[in-house]
């Protein structure tokens, strides 16, 4: 088994790493300041030392020494010793002090510097701390002196110790601080998150009201909170329209299965006296209509499902004539208005299914007639399919009520008592997978339904 490199939870590896990208900055920053602040303090002593030395030995060689040498600021040890060892000239601090280092100098006129502790006498030295003394050899006319002097170290060392304890002892407790602050802020931010996955666990399919609690700080976590809620609606609504159909289909089917089985049981308990031929016509009637309301039921699953679509170009034109043909011996006269060619991108079963129920639907509510026209609308670039009887008419607030799924108007169900509510349902899911519309649009008298598909064109791709 692999072990994992990163914790599992976003708190823990967000939190690792801040504290990675803090330690890497640190360790930059401390590896750059001790590359160059010790080298830097040391400096500016040596500069003040080495200025100091310089001033004295350029006195020494232009002019008259004298025994009391003026001392700088921070400077506070300057000797000039002859090439024999004697103390020719000191710094007030200094007085009868013995040189206070014995250096050897292979050049004159050059500086040489060394780290050292002195000892001696006087107060101004500090016994056990290191002194940067410098020293140059010159040619005066005193003769080949030797000028020396000396700045302590320990202000430098001193800063240089709070230095590293700063650093080995500050930069734990500050990536330790990091990783504190960054597992605090993380947690306040995935709180919210916790609490909606809390409330989302505790959702189920029988009760899907509930829902997750929307932070107010109108930042990513909030508009997910919201995706969510709105999600959850959908489901709602989903399930419930589900719940609602699997009710009206039952119900739907429980007519024609009650009638064919009280027609079979009547024929069974009185064989004699029953008409075999007009029992087995009604039954296959009730058989039929079976048929047919599991067929819609059947396409309105397969088209809620997002069932692919095998594309063709059909002829809107040629599907018309069809009906038309179809339909020219019934009792409702079907004028068919076609010119020329519409091609449209889809599948031709559908397509004519589509034009069942719209003519069905027609013929139980016209009083003599049916126009049914396909006209090319080339400044939208559709194909205009158009239904229309000349019956009673649908009242504008129903018009939309009319294509949700078992539903039936009165007048409907007084002139067909038969009919299942499914086929204009259906019809509009046919028209929207096939990326048109369905709609009711003024007429009278009676009804009109257009149906509004795109025209296909040559090099039209089927999606």
């Amino acid at each position: 088994m692999v072990k994992r490199i990163f914790p599992c939870t976003i708190r823990a590896r967000l939190t690792m790493i801040a504290t990675l990208v803090a330690a890497v900055v640190f360790a930059a920053t401390v590896g750059l300041t001790l590359s160059t602040l010790p080298g830097n303090l040391r400096g500016a002593v040596q500069n003040r030392v080495e200025l100091a030395v310089r001033r004295v030995a350029n006195d020494a060689r232009t002019k008259e020494l004298r025994s009391l040498l003026p001392t700088p600021a921070r400077v506070p040890l300057l000797q000039v010793v002859s090439s024999e060892g004697i103390v020719l000239a000191s710094s007030h601090n200094l007085r009868g002090q013995p040189p206070i280092a014995n250096l050897r100098l292979p050049q004159p006129e050059t500086i040489y510097a060394t780290e050292i502790e002195l000892t001696g006498d006087s107060d101004s030295v500090e016994h056990g701390s290191k002194y940067l003394v410098m020293a140059m050899q010159s040619r005066t006319s005193y003769g080949l002196i030797t000028v020396y002097g000396a700045s302590s170290l320990s202000d430098v060392n001193r800063a240089l110790g709070w230095l590293y304890a700063l650093i080995f002892l500050g930069t734990p407790l500050m990536l330790l601080g990091v990783a504190g602050i960054t597992w605090a802020v993380v947690g306040h931010t995935l709180r919210p998150v916790e609490r909606i996955r809390a409330e989302l666990a505790e959702i189920t399919g029988h009760d899907l009201s509930r829902r997750v609690p929307v932070p107010g700080a109108g930042d990513e976590i909030s508009n997910l909170a919201m995706t969510t809620n709105d999600t959850l609606d959908r489901l709602e609504r989903s399930a419930e329209t589900q719940r609602r159909f699997v009710a009206d289909a039952s119900h739907e089917l429980r007519s024609p299965i009650t009638a064919l089985r009280t027609q079979l049981e009547v024929a069974s308990a009185y064989p004699d006296d029953t008409d075999w031929a007009s029992t087995g016509a009604r039954a296959l009637k009730s058989a039929d209509r079976l048929t047919d309301i599991i067929e819609e039921l059947l396409m309105l699953a397969r088209l809620d499902a997002g069932a692919v679509i095998e594309w063709h170009v059909v002829d809107a034109c040629q599907l018309a004539e069809e009906q038309g043909r179809r339909r020219a011996e019934g009792d409702i006269s079907v004028v068919t208005h076609v010119m020329g060619t519409a091609p449209v991108m889809g599948s031709r079963i559908q397509l004519d299914r589509l034009l069942t129920n719209l003519l069905d639907n027609a013929t139980r509510h016209a009083a003599t007639r049916i126009d049914l026209q396909v006209a090319v609308n080339r400044g939208d670039q559709t194909v205009d399919i158009t239904v229309t009887d000349d019956g009673a008419g649908i009242a504008a607030d129903e018009r939309e009520h009319v294509f949700e799924r078992f539903t039936r108007l009165a007048e409907g169900r007084a002139r067909d008592k038969e009919g299942s509510g499914l086929g204009l349902a259906l019809s509009r899911e046919i028209a929207q997978a096939h990326r048109g519309t369905l709609t009711i649009t003024d007429h009278y008298p009676g009804a009109q339904f257009v149906t509004r598909l795109p025209l296909y064109l040559d090099g039209d791709s089927p999606v």
